[in-house]
């Protein structure tokens, strides 16, 4: 595949990935473009391991974390915006109720320990497949489905705990 085609072709799913990691389209655009930069530059050291577009939204994590580092922000989960585009059709009181969901689970994100909090990430914010997220740990779809919903399942857990506890 010729990098343009490349380039063309997984643009998009890239900087929606870093825009809704960043809840900044200048942060994505740039993250994005620097990320396709770094993909030209090692096209011939990848391998085939894992589909082309998770390569490349691995590149654009690592990317997203190094900006959050130089720029002091320790955290990267911190600016990960969980809330989707909010329905039209939704009151503003729900869309509160949702958006304090969000924060919470935000702020659970925090203490989940790994790889639960990446493969949850990496389904919620990159929408990739559970393949895709078991080529990235190099284990099985079938791993990577379960440690997805074991992960959902600690955050529901702790959700329960902090509504139970209000």
């Amino acid at each position: 595949m010729e990098f343009e085609e490349i380039y063309r072709t997984y643009f998009n799913d890239v900087f929606r990935y870093i825009r809704r990691l960043s809840n900044n389209e200048h942060i994505a655009e740039e993250i994005t473009a620097d990320t396709f930069f770094k993909a030209m530059r090692s096209l011939n050291s990848f391998r085939g391991d894992c589909d082309i577009r998770v390569w490349l939204c691995q590149i654009a994590k690592n990317n997203y974390l190094t900006y959050l580092k130089k720029s002091g922000k320790a955290d990267s989960t911190e600016d990960v915006e969980l809330l989707n585009i909010p329905d039209s059709n939704e009151t503003v009181e729900e869309q509160l109720v949702k958006k304090e969901e969000a924060m919470q689970i935000q702020k659970l994100l925090h203490h989940i320990p790994e790889p639960y909090k990446e493969v949850f990430m990496w389904r919620v914010f990159a929408d990739l497949s559970f393949k895709q997220i078991g080529q990235i740990f190099n284990k099985s779809e079938n791993w990577a489905c379960v440690t997805y919903h074991r992960a959902r399942t600690k955050i529901k857990e702790k959700m329960e705990e902090i509504n139970y506890e209000k």
